[in-house]
């Protein structure tokens, strides 16, 4: 059966992974899957792809299903106001629909 769900995206610089990590993990989110990414934004090109001299300089992509709309807001407000001012990122939400919804629901249920 298939459950509304609110779809977070982050995509910023992969020293944050650890830092963003802990905001969704204390939000409450019940996961998130995170995959390399590269791009070309405002601050110029990222490649996820280019060897590079560190790892720390490239680039990731949070992917967060929230039960509502309100906690996605609430953790892309802290990350936007913690880090963005000073590296590159971006957050969006979309809305989802999540199949396996057993595996998602929260510790109070569906």
């Amino acid at each position: 059966m298939a459950k509304p769900a609110s779809k977070l995206v982050i995509v910023t610089e992969k020293l944050l992974l650890k830092k963003i990590a802990k905001i969704v993990d204390e939000a409450g989110a019940t996961g998130y899957t995170v995959v390399d990414a590269g791009g070309k934004g405002s601050r110029n090109v990222r490649s996820s792809g280019q060897p590079s001299v560190s790892e720390n300089f490239s680039n990731i992509k949070f992917e967060v299903l929230t039960e509502t709309r309100d906690m996605a807001l609430k953790i892309s407000d802290k990350v936007a106001a913690q880090f963005f001012d000073d590296y590159s990122g971006i957050a969006y939400i979309c809305e989802a629909e999540v199949l396996s919804a057993h595996k998602f629901c929260g510790p109070d249920g569906c």
